[in-house]
């Protein structure tokens, strides 16, 4: 898919779970059915578990849980990477269990890194988990269709003595011992409906099982009223809602290590592509930091890149006379194959600030790990 077909297929979902206020897309009628059968379902799934009709296998080692109740990018891949951070500076050693969306490799457990090397390819593991592997050297990262058997393997293999799930506020198979619920803070619930007439992946309530609510995107205070009001009816009155920002923290060049300033691209033109949930986060991150875009490829979520792809971006760049091309670390891990392509790419690297929130997520850590 072309990334103007991507656009197009985004526009449509954009108009239908995010209009503007006080209007409705004249398609939900007619996918509202669709979304009540969707919630008793959901609903029927977790009165289960919560009533341990179905019981959630454990590990003999506390799991850490980050997710999101919306479909969509809302920074859960960075807050693993600082929770991650965090935990070893208290001396823990975890390990990253991942879902490996998108990639090929079916064994029930598959180790993207040991801590020491990286062992698969985005192709093979997905495009996150090896994103991971890279950003966090010292940390075995892992995938495979059981959370639990691979924290065993975490385990028993590499010695790890808590576990940080990315994307698993779904996987309910695995008991948690700590949840963290990341919600947009720009774009909240969107209608608030359940898919697929709206962006929702659980119901609003499910929030009641949260230790925290981290609103991304924004600052404290900055969030809409209306978002931070709909929080606080769904979350218990203890549960902390906490605010985090994207933050710009350097400007890589190609493969190499050499790394510049984000400020580096202001007055540059700029040619920006990426292939991830919210695309339209990455140009307003480009845009702040000064740059001039103009031109802008969205491709879809998990892009597998292909040589055409990069010649549409080299043209792209070309035409519109852009003195810098650059693209986000999640879609560089997939075009390491086009060495000549990447000679001539910047990669803005994220990560997700706590800022004076930071002191509260680590209480919550620390009392709940011990870390």
């Amino acid at each position: 898919m072309t990334p103007f077909e991507d656009a197009k297929k985004r526009g449509l979902l954009e108009g239908l779970w995010y209009p503007d206020e006080g209007r409705s897309h004249p398609l939900v009628p007619f996918l509202y059915p669709l979304s009540l059968l969707y919630g008793m379902a959901v609903r029927i799934r977790n009165t289960l578990y919560e009533r341990s009709l179905i019981k959630a296998q454990a590990l003999p080692r506390p799991v850490v849980a980050i997710g999101n109740i919306t479909v969509g990018g809302t920074g859960k891949t960075p807050l693993v990477m600082e929770t991650v951070r965090l935990l070893m500076e208290r001396g823990r050693r975890p390990a990253v269990l991942s879902r490996g969306y998108g990639g090929r490799r079916r064994a029930p457990v598959n180790i993207v890194s040991d801590g020491k090397r990286i062992l698969m390819d985005p192709e093979e593991a997905g495009d996150e988990p090896v994103l991971l592997a890279r950003r966090l050297p010292d940390v075995p990262v892992l995938v495979g269709p059981s959370r639990w058997r691979t924290g065993l393997e975490a385990i028993d293999r590499f010695g790890a003595d808590c576990l940080v799930l990315d994307d698993a506020m779904q996987h309910r198979q695995l008991h948690r011992d700590v949840n963290i619920v990341l919600i947009d803070g720009q774009r909240g619930v969107g209608n608030g409906l359940l898919l697929p007439a709206g962006p929702l992946r659980e119901p609003i309530t499910s929030l009641k099982g949260a230790d925290a609510v981290i609103l991304t995107g924004s600052a404290e205070g900055s969030s809409p009223r209306s978002l931070r009001d709909l929080i606080g009816r769904s979350v218990l009155p203890s549960t902390p809602v906490l605010y985090a920002r994207p933050t710009p923290v350097a400007l890589l060049a190609g493969r190499s290590e050499e790394t510049a300033a984000p400020e580096t691209l202001r007055g540059e033109k700029i040619c920006a592509f990426c292939g991830i949930a919210s695309p339209g986060g990455f140009r307003r991150t480009v845009e702040a930091l000064g740059g001039v875009v103009v031109s802008f490829l969205a491709f879809g979520d998990h892009h597998p890149y292909k040589e055409d792809d990069c010649r549409l971006i080299e043209a792209a760049a070309r035409e519109r006379g852009a003195t810098m091309i650059v693209t986000t670390e999640k879609d560089i891990v997939k075009l390491y194959g086009f060495p000549a392509f990447i000679r001539n790419i910047h990669i803005l690297r994220i990560r997700l600030d706590l800022g004076g929130d930071l002191a509260a997520f680590e209480a919550i850590l620390g009392g709940k790990l011990g870390a």
